[in-house]
């Protein structure tokens, strides 16, 4: 790789740095990112890059990757290959996995097959024993075997009891907990959010108070043990804003993340009882999509996260209430965030690239990439203004479960570079 971007927009928030400008990479290390011209070699290509910016390279800290055990769905080859192609140069893979990711064994299996990649892989690892909710995963083990959060994903961790243990656990340590916020009790055999839609369609629905009963248990319990780090995935409802809004407040060591299904799609979008529609938490109400909008532009929501969910085309080709839940996301969450947050103005490009790439790996503790001479690449490079249209026989994820077939996008990653390796974006 000798590739010189000639008249690029760089920003990097971080560094304080939009500029327009220089970059030049070869052997995956920056030789030059500035203003001037660089007396490039010879042998080096360079891009006419008017259209073009770099960032930091973007980061979706909560994907499901399925390997182990499910690789029909997607594999970690496959599943950062579509990270790659939707410009992410790292993730962290959840641990409802079979086995689950509670033993250094199954977290050792899946960095070695995610060695060599361009898109690094980051481990979440469990919070439970089997994800079963009874006993504390190793977590301190866990984490000196690199696992960067701990979550039973996939399912909540019931017991306020066992949270509770957890987070009197890691106080010794600080690790971070990161909870899939459902109470249970009230969701079980749901089909979709509890509304209108739901009673049009006699669907079973899961109300939005219950993921705001264990937001707010999970808040109590972070304060109670001492102020301990804590991570709500994936946030649907109005409900939960005003909760970590108010944590925040109070000096709480909470985050949060949403996902561009969360606040661009509604309910209204399960109507002719379109699987691809059908996740959790599922899709909610108008009120809850402008919620989730107004906390990404107040930075009470910190990240935008894909919660990247493959499914195969036999599993989603059923009837609804049989239908898993979850949908692929990795290839479609720029241009639905550029489209729907950075063109209506929510978002300035610097706001898109911290909550894409600089807060994740904050809250992880990860090092941060910098777009500087003689530091490593790790660059994603988009095109805010290009229009295109979703085509999920484009994806290189295994699975095409996307409700956005056919959605008109504006804006999109172009190149992803990482680890020395340079990939053109086929969206």
């Amino acid at each position: 790789m000798n590739i010189c971007f000639d008249n690029i927009r760089i920003v990097s928030p971080l560094q304080s740095i939009d500029i327009r400008g220089y970059l030049w990479i070869e052997d995956g290390i920056i030789r030059h990112a500035g203003a001037e011209a660089p007396e490039t070699t010879r042998a080096t290509t360079h891009i006419q890059a008017d259209d073009l910016t770099a960032a930091p390279g973007f980061f979706d800290m909560h994907v499901h990757l399925r390997e182990p055990g499910q690789s029909y769905k997607e594999t970690i080859e496959s599943g950062t290959a579509a990270a790659a192609n939707g410009g992410f140069t790292g993730v962290v893979c959840m641990p409802n996995t079979e086995p689950a990711v509670d033993s250094i064994q199954v977290v050792e299996f899946i960095h070695k097959r995610a060695a060599g990649l361009l898109t690094d892989v980051h481990v979440c690892a469990t919070i439970t024993k089997g994800r079963r909710g009874s006993d504390l995963a190793a977590i301190e083990t866990l984490l000196n075997a690199g696992a960067v959060m701990f979550s039973d994903d996939g399912g909540c961790v019931e017991s306020a009891e066992m949270m509770r243990r957890a987070f009197d656990y890691v106080s010794t340590f600080d690790a971070l907990l990161t909870q899939h916020c459902e109470e249970h009790s009230m969701t079980k055999n749901f089909a979709m959010h509890e509304g209108t839609v739901s009673a049009e369609l006699g669907l079973k629905g899961y109300p939005s108070v219950a993921e705001d009963i264990i937001v707010a248990r999970d808040i109590l319990l972070a304060e109670y043990c001492g102020n301990r780090r804590y991570h709500a995935a994936h946030l649907s409802s109005a409900g939960t804003i005003r909760l970590l809004r108010d944590a925040k407040v109070r000096g709480q060591r909470v985050t949060g993340e949403v996902a561009p299904h969360h606040f661009v799609l509604t309910h209204d979008a399960v109507r002719g009882y379109n699987t691809n529609a059908k996740m959790n938490p599922p899709l909610r109400t108008q009120a809850d999509v402008d919620a989730m909008i107004q906390a990404l532009a107040d930075n009470v929501i910190d990240v935008i996260a894909t919660d990247h969910a493959p499914h195969a085309l036999h599993e989603k080709n059923v009837e609804f209430d049989a239908a898993p839940n979850g949908i692929v996301g990795l290839e479609t969450a720029v241009g639905l965030t550029l489209t729907h947050l950075y063109h209506t103005k929510v978002l300035s490009i610097q706001s898109l690239v911290e909550k894409m790439s600089v807060n994740p790996r904050h809250i992880l503790g990860l090092p941060q990439p910098m777009i500087e001479n003689g530091s490593s690449a790790n660059i994603t490079i988009l095109n805010l203004d290009k229009e295109w249209t979703v085509n999920t026989d484009r994806f290189l994820t295994k699975s095409k479960n996307s409700p956005f077939g056919a959605t008109e996008l504006k804006g999109v990653p172009v190149y992803a570079i990482n680890n020395g390796k340079m990939i053109a974006c086929t969206l």
